[in-house]
């Protein structure tokens, strides 16, 4: 915003806050936030362990929420005053720090414009991922073992729980598949754009001429099923295997046939948690994924035949997504949204937040359109 004067950008950043505002309701979040302390102060409510953590959950997410508007009104109110003290003192330091908060101001507002943008049936919900190795070879492998490094640092870092339901190993290095759940509000919403193949260029460490190797990785990112979600799934439809959980684990975990893995013979998904010790949790776990995946396929299909009856094409976004090359120059770009950075480490350290933000408005504008 070259040539537009600090005082004029603070108006409009305000504007553009208020309107943000608007859209998250404040008065709602903090009645929801009042009534949410409520539910958690009463003493029954750990009677129902997976409600108090529901509660509990959605009480922080709106906690932080509400603090982050309000602490940016506060921040825009301050940098209007902190612009008019270094234009008093003639301060060039002092100009410097107002020019520098008025651009972070600018970072701020636009990340949390973003959040607007989320307004899909399920957005809201928890995320479910699932990744798998692809074409490459124990290179593959090892690059699925990356990207799952990548969404649970992304997830850290941002303050968000995540569980492992289940991972398996490949036999060399890496892994063959994981899934994983985070669990914060709108995590669906936010990482949706992600799902798609991930391919990584790179001169591969287990190959001992040194040569360049191209890798691929799916990634597959579904709502977590609740209550009021109904899919029906017919027993006899379902194929249900009893194994060994194998890799790393707790003490026990590898010496009773508590894993459990279910094929829907009708799609042909196939679900594994192995994350529990008991041979029924594990089952009832791998039947909520079940269900979240099929609940996906539900919505999918429902969508390509609105799209089919108003005669509009499907748009796919299982397809490659993005470029991570590590060799012969450094460059991570998203093939969708043009975003390129720089720096691969810092990206497979979790910082994909430039990513997550461009794809949030990308796909916004396709289905707008």
């Amino acid at each position: 915003m070259a040539g537009i004067e600090p005082e004029d950008q603070l108006k409009e950043l305000g504007s553009t806050l208020a309107g943000i505002e608007q859209v998250l309701d404040l008065d709602g979040m903090r009645r929801d936030i009042a009534e949410l302390r409520e539910q958690s102060a009463d003493p029954d409510l750990w009677n129902d362990q997976e409600r108090a953590q529901s509660v509990t959950r959605r009480l922080s997410y709106l906690e932080s929420e509400l603090g982050k508007v309000e602490a940016l009104r506060q921040r825009l109110d301050d940098a209007g005053t902190l612009y008019e003290l270094a234009r008093e003192m003639e301060d060039a330091d002092a100009r410097k720090e107002a020019d520098d908060e008025l651009a972070g101001l600018h970072k701020a507002v636009q990340q949390l414009e973003v959040r607007t943008l989320m307004s899909g049936e399920y957005d809201e919900r928890a995320a479910l991922v699932t990744i798998n190795a692809q074409a490459g070879g124990v290179d593959a492998a090892d690059w699925a073992q990356q990207l799952q490094r990548m969404y649970l640092r992304w997830a850290e870092r941002h303050g968000y729980p995540t569980e492992i339901y289940e991972t398996s190993f490949a036999e060399e290095a890496g892994i063959k598949s994981t899934t994983f759940t985070v669990r914060a509000p709108y995590a669906y919403g936010t990482l949706r754009g992600e799902h798609g193949t991930h391919r990584l260029v790179r001169i591969s460490p287990f190959d001992n001429q040194g040569r360049r190797q191209t890798s691929f990785a799916g990634l597959d990112v579904v709502p977590v099923v609740e209550q009021s979600d109904h899919v029906d799934i017919d027993e006899s439809e379902l194929r249900i295997d009893v194994y060994r959980s194998s890799g790393p684990g707790g003490q026990g975990v590898n010496t009773t046939d508590s894993a459990v893995r279910i094929t829907h013979i009708p799609s042909g998904i196939v679900v594994s948690c192995q994350n529990e010790r008991s041979q029924l949790q594990n089952k009832a776990t791998a039947m909520n994924v079940l269900q979240a995946k099929l609940l996906e396929r539900k919505r999918q299909e429902e969508a390509a035949a609105m799209s089919q009856l108003r005669g509009e094409g499907t748009s796919s976004w299982g397809t490659q997504i993005r470029n991570y090359v590590l060799h012969p120059y450094q460059i991570v770009k998203d093939l969708r949204t043009g975003v390129e950075v720089g720096n691969p480490t810092a990206v497979l350290d979790g910082e994909i937040d430039e990513f997550i933000e461009a794809e949030i408005r990308w796909m916004r504008q396709q289905e707008a359109g």
